[in-house]
C-alpha cells in the first residue's frame, strides 16, 4: 500500500511538472512567432555580457550564444509551431489525467513515447545532453503513467 502512494505522488509531481513545461513551451512557441531571430541573438548576447566578462569560459553564457547565433527564420518558424502543438499535446493530457479518464493514461503513455522517439532521434544527429536528460525523464513519466493506470483499472478510481 506504501509503494501505491509513492507511486502516486511521484506520478502527481511528474505530471504537474509535464504541465508547467506544456505551458512554458506554449509561451516559447508564442514568443517565437512574434520575435524576430536577430532580437532573440541581442537579448542573449545582452544577457550574457556581463557573465562573458567576469568568466569568459563561462559554459552556460557560450552554450546560449552559440544557441541563437545562427537562428534563421524558417527554422524559427519549426521551433514555433512544434513549441505550440507539444506543449498543447502536453496540457491537454496532463489536464485529462488529472481528471483521472480512463482514456488518457494510454494516450498519455503512447504520446510521450513518440515524444521520446523523437528526442533519440534527434539526439543522433545533435548527441546534446539535455535531449538525454529529457529522454530519461519521458521514460520515468511512462512508467509512472502505467503503474498509476494500473492502480486505478484495479480499483476502478477513473472519472466518468
Amino acid at each position: 500500500m506504501q509503494r501505491a502512494r509513492i507511486v502516486h505522488i511521484l506520478f502527481a509531481i511528474s505530471i504537474l511538472a509535464k504541465g508547467a513545461d506544456g505551458v512554458l513551451e506554449i509561451g516559447g512557441g508564442v514568443t517565437l512567432f512574434v520575435v524576430n531571430p536577430s532580437d532573440v541573438t541581442h537579448v542573449v548576447r545582452v544577457l550574457t555580457q556581463h557573465e562573458l566578462s567576469e568568466d569568459p569560459d563561462d559554459v552556460v553564457a557560450h552554450y546560449l550564444r552559440n544557441s541563437t547565433q545562427h537562428i534563421a527564420r524558417g527554422t524559427q518558424v519549426f521551433a514555433a509551431i512544434f513549441l505550440l502543438w507539444h506543449g498543447i499535446v502536453k496540457v491537454g493530457l496532463v489536464v485529462a489525467l488529472l481528471l483521472r479518464r480512463r482514456w488518457a493514461y494510454p494516450a498519455a503513455i503512447l504520446a510521450f513515447l513518440l515524444f521520446l522517439a523523437y528526442q533519440l532521434y534527434r539526439y543522433s544527429h545533435t548527441h546534446s545532453a539535455e535531449l538525454l536528460v529529457l529522454s530519461v525523464t519521458d521514460v520515468v513519466v511512462v512508467l509512472l503513467t502505467w503503474f498509476e493506470y494500473q492502480r486505478l483499472r484495479a480499483t476502478h478510481a477513473f472519472a466518468p
